[in-house]
């Protein structure tokens, strides 16, 4: 057996290896990409629920803007006062204070309280039943009831109750997934300290309001004139409630005739 002729194809083979490894090894530092290491600190710092509601695809993409001054140290609507302050830190800057949110239903109107225009039995999806004249409730404007908002809520703040989403503001971090989620536009996002409610977005006249559901605010105007601290206003024969003026003495929500109104610090 010829030594030589296995051993010069194996050098041969080993060296043009070496080369080609020197030669990456090389590339890789001459092209390198500067890391900021503030993004992987930031980035730990944040849930890592990907939800969405800071408007960024994700949470490293959300670090990536933070590091980059294009976005606020307190955008992620998930974050605590300590994940904020530690944010804060690694930026070098004063962290002031994290508003929490919440997400608010803006919707009564259960199997029970809300009247039907037919039975729908398409594709079991408040987007999907849209598409069909409108939805089958009597009300144009209100919750088609198939849990879409349930599904994209990654936090499991969401149950359904006689057709209606019901939140848990002890698991809700006002992300905004639902909100976005919803067809109808039922759900908002307030402060978390927020007070009172109308759970209605029916712009109809009251005879209309009525014919649909029994619940919905028909636009009497008793609650404005109720409010002494002028928190409630009518647009488009909706009650319409400012949280920052409102005072919480709750004649709103016992005068309110189809109580639409309700008390969201009792939820």
């Amino acid at each position: 057996m010829d030594i030589a002729a296995i051993i010069y194809p194996v050098l041969s083979i080993g060296g043009i290896g070496l080369l080609f490894g020197v030669g990456l090894g090389i590339a890789a530092k001459k092209f390198a990409v500067p890391v900021d290491e503030r993004v992987q600190g930031i980035k730990e710092n944040l849930p890592g629920a990907n939800c969405g509601g800071c408007g960024f695809a994700g949470c490293e993409a959300l670090a990536k803007a933070i590091a980059n001054g294009e976005s606020k140290i307190t955008a992620c609507p998930v974050c605590n006062q300590d994940q904020v302050d530690e944010i804060a830190k690694i930026m070098g800057i004063e962290s002031g204070n994290s508003e929490k949110y919440r997400a608010v239903v803006r919707c009564k109107g259960t199997h029970t309280t809300a009247k039907f225009k037919y039975s729908y039995e398409g594709i079991q999806t408040c987007n999907d039943a849209n598409l069909i004249g409108g939805g089958h409730k009597t009300c144009q404007y209100g919750c088609l009831g198939f849990a879409t908002c349930k599904g994209a809520c990654v936090f499991g703040a969401i149950t359904m109750v006689d057709g209606l989403p019901v939140i848990d503001p002890q698991k809700c971090v006002g992300c905004g997934a639902c909100k976005s989620s919803c067809p109808r536009s039922i759900i908002t996002i307030l402060p978390a300290d927020s007070s009172y409610n109308v759970n209605c977005v029916s712009k109809d006249k009251g005879k209309e309001v009525k014919a649909g559901c029994s619940v919905g605010c028909i636009g009497c105007g008793i609650c404005v004139k109720q409010c002494e601290s002028g928190a409630i206003t009518m647009t488009n024969n909706l009650a319409v409630i400012d949280n920052k003026k409102c005072v919480h003495c709750g004649k709103c929500e016992q005068k309110c005739p189809t109580k639409a109104i309700s008390n969201l610090l009792e939820a």
